[in-house]
């Protein structure tokens, strides 16, 4: 679904992202793991547009997205759900998830699998997006991508500050989407226990480079929590 090549980024004279190559699948989870500041969320903001790269070649469904705009590539299918979950506060639950549905010529309301596979959204349409706790509008976020229903689903680190049962039902949601086979997923996670239990593939990043990768049941035997310790 995507093909990251060569992609190298610079912030001044400092090199952020240095030759970095990965595939990501469709029908399945690709987990990317690494301390902070090792270039994680700059490749995220590459990948949706709104990072220009310095080199290298990004190749979406068959086509180059690198010099596309970021509403672009959110109109070939690209789902972004950011770190800190940067819902519209003064908006409705339902006014969010409109908003998702933006890049989507014509008229039409909410999927109603959105409320399906988030409950509890669908009690609170009518509920300012910053008056619900930190857990529902991180699940608020993510239907907000998912309503205008991507090929590939970006997720920057979706268990930052969230209570452990908004975590498993994420996590049931991620999973359910990667087995449905017809979408990506890419997951960017300190979280280890929950990045391992969804991963399909693991990618780890140190300064800015891939120095491991491999299939996700590998990651025990190949000790990658070992390399996330500070």
């Amino acid at each position: 679904m995507l093909t990251i090549s060569g992609l190298n980024q610079y912030y001044g004279g400092s090199h952020i992202l240095r030759d970095v190559n990965i595939e990501i699948p469709k029908g399945a989870c690709t987990t990317i793991l690494g301390r902070n500041g090792v270039g994680k969320t700059t490749l995220l903001k590459c990948l949706v547009g709104l990072v220009p790269i310095r080199a290298g070649t990004l190749m979406f469904d068959g086509k180059s997205i690198a010099s596309l705009p970021p509403y672009e590539r959110a109109r070939l299918g690209i789902g972004y759900v950011p770190q800190g979950r940067e819902i519209f506060p003064r908006l409705t639950v339902e006014e969010n998830l409109l908003m998702g549905l933006a890049t989507k010529s014509g008229k039409g309301g909410v999927p109603s699998r959105i409320y399906e596979m988030f409950p509890v959204l669908k009690d609170m349409l009518h509920r300012r997006g910053g008056d619900l706790s930190g857990g529902q509008q991180q699940q608020l976020a993510i239907g907000r991508a998912l309503a205008a229903g991507p090929k590939l689903l970006i997720l920057d680190e979706p268990t930052e500050g969230i209570q452990p049962s908004i975590i498993k039902d994420s996590g049931r949601v991620i999973s359910s989407l990667a087995k449905g086979g017809e979408m990506a997923i890419l997951l960017v996670e300190q979280y280890y226990d929950f990045a391992r239990e969804l991963a399909d593939q693991y990618v780890v990043m140190s300064r800015g480079e891939v120095v491991k990768a491999g299939p996700g049941s590998e990651m025990e035997t190949e000790n990658v929590k070992a390399m996330l310790a500070i």
